[in-house]
Order: C-alpha cells, then sequence, then structure tokens
C-alpha cells in the first residue's frame, strides 16, 4: 500500500519530540503489534495505579489542562493535517455529484489544523468544529481562513454537552474523530459516541483515527503514569488510552454504529534525534449510522 503521511501526534507517553519521524514502513493489520520479551516484562511489572484522589482531580481538571496545553503550544504543537483527504477518501466519496456540498463535524478540532486544509481544499464543504479546550476553540476563530459561511465552532464537552444545541440533529454527513476519543476517559466514551450519532444523518460516516494498542507511546510510560488498564496520564495532566480493535468495535456499535473498517496501521518510524526505530500503534476505522444512505459510495 502507499505510504501515508505521519500524523502530527506525540512521539512519546511525555512531550513532542522536535525531529520529526521518518516513515520505513507501514503496513495494515487485523491483529495487535506482537510485543517483545522486554516489553511484555515492562508492562506486565507496570501494576501501581495513580491515587483514586489525583484520578478525580484529572477528570475535574480535564478542561483545564487541555486549556494550559493549547496556552503553552498556541498553535505550535501540531502541523495542518494535510494527510487526512489523501487517508480518508470518503470525504470525497460520500458525493452522489461533485459540486455536492457536505457536511462535517471534527469532534476535538483543537486550533484548527484538520478543518483549515480541508476547507482550503473543498469549496463544497460546510465544517462544524468543536473542542474541549475554550482557548482552542479561540485560536480557531482568530485563524484568518476562518469564515462563519463555512465553518462553525464551538466548545463542547462531548461527554455531557449536547451537540444539537449547535448542530441540528441528523444533519451531518461526515464526522471525525481523530486522537481525540483517547483523550476521553472510558467510562464516558460511550456517552461521547451517542452524542455524536444524534448529529449524524442515517447512513452518516464516522471517520476515526487514535492510539492502538501497543504503541510506542504506551510503552515509554514510566511507573506511576498508569491510570488503568490501557491508560495513562502524561506530564502535563492529559490522558491518553490506546485501543484495541475489540473494544473500540464494542464502543461504536453499543452506542448505535455498524462497523465499516475497523485496523491496526502498523509503522515504523525512525527518530533521528535518538537513533531509535520506534513502532507506532494505530486504530485507522469507520463506522456508519444505520440508515438509508445518501450515496452508495459511503457504505
Amino acid at each position: 500500500m502507499a505510504l501515508l503521511r505521519n500524523p502530527d501526534v506525540r512521539p512519546d507517553g511525555q512531550s513532542r519530540d522536535t525531529t520529526p519521524p521518518g516513515v520505513l514502513q507501514q503496513t495494515k493489520s487485523t491483529t495487535a503489534r506482537t510485543l517483545t520479551r522486554e516489553e511484555l516484562d515492562k508492562l506486565s511489572s507496570d501494576q501501581i495505579l495513580v491515587s483514586d484522589f489525583k484520578q478525580m482531580k484529572l477528570e475535574k481538571e480535564a478542561q483545564k489542562n487541555w486549556d494550559l496545553f493549547y496556552k503553552r503550544n498556541t498553535t505550535n504543537f501540531f502541523k495542518d493535517r494535510h494527510w487526512t483527504t489523501r487517508e480518508f477518501e470518503e470525504l470525497k466519496a460520500c458525493r452522489e455529484f461533485a459540486s455536492q456540498k457536505l457536511v462535517l463535524l471534527e469532534g476535538g478540532c483543537g486550533v484548527g489544523n484538520c478543518i483549515f486544509p480541508l476547507l482550503e481544499e473543498d469549496l463544497n464543504i460546510f465544517v462544524y468544529a468543536c473542542d474541549f479546550s475554550p482557548r482552542a476553540v479561540d485560536f480557531v476563530k482568530k485563524n484568518p481562513l476562518y469564515c462563519p459561511e463555512r465553518c462553525s465552532a464551538f466548545q463542547c464537552d462531548l461527554t455531557k454537552d449536547d451537540l444539537r444545541d449547535n448542530v441540528p440533529e441528523s444533519s451531518v454527513d461526515v464526522i471525525t474523530l481523530i486522537f481525540v476519543l483517547s483523550a476521553i476517559h472510558p467510562d464516558k466514551m460511550r456517552q461521547a459516541l451517542e452524542n455524536v450519532c444524534r448529529v449524524l444523518k442515517p447512513g452518516g460516516v464516522v471517520l476515526f483515527r487514535d492510539y492502538g494498542l501497543y504503541d510506542h507511546a504506551m510503552l515509554r510510560f514510566k511507573s506511576g503514569n498508569k491510570l488503568g488498564e490501557n491508560f495513562y496520564v502524561r506530564q502535563d495532566g492529559t490522558r491518553s488510552y490506546f485501543f484495541s480493535k475489540e473494544l473500540l468495535a464494542e464502543l461504536f456499535e453499543g452506542a448505535g454504529f455498524h462497523s465499516v473498517a475497523n485496523d491496526y496501521v502498523l509503522r515504523e518510524t525512525v527518530n533521528k534525534k535518538e537513533g531509535l526505530c520506534v513502532p507506532r500503534v494505530f486504530l485507522q476505522s469507520k463506522f456508519t449510522k444505520p440508515g438509508q444512505s445518501q450515496s452508495s459510495s459511503c457504505h
């Protein structure tokens, strides 16, 4: 398969690597990455969980921690995600005719690194964009490319704020959840997915990409950062979950979706700064809301 550009995500569980890694090899897989004996020993020995008190504090301060993240990094942490349209051809395939206007919702839009390249590339698209962080939403609205006629950005906690306050029910063709669900507490993921399902049209598509089980970032966490099974906290207080494809399918199907594609993307990258070959694991998936689709190509 063709190589895909490296997504601009944290290269480890703690902080950004300023040297972008190069992709050596990439494959899709239906099974999780096989761990080495050393990796198995490390994961099995890391059984001490963060205290309940600190876990409650992290949940209570989740929005504040993401707001501080954007205060520190402003718009500089992630690069624009020009790879999105190449990886997710469904954004174009969901049209019955080339000039058809698509309505898209990006959950967890950050500072707009995904939506602005899309708006530039595709003139027949309207984007709803929401983020947990009010500061991130402010950055989106201050971007010179932000145009209220083509984009509506708003602050939203997907786990409790009803999206229908800002997005009409069953009005969205495509929803993107790109490195978003992993930041939500596992106990609240189902509510977030039920929330987005309400605004998606019957037959509409959710495009998902996030951290996969046994990703390098998961293995880099030191003892004392584990919150639960496959769930960790970074030094800045933001959290990350690492998904198995089985759990992800169960979450989406429990929230009313049908699974169309759900694969691990196994990628070997080279970290030039540290001279290491780094195994990255992501889940790239596609789910639909049951019902009549406007375009058969959306299936």
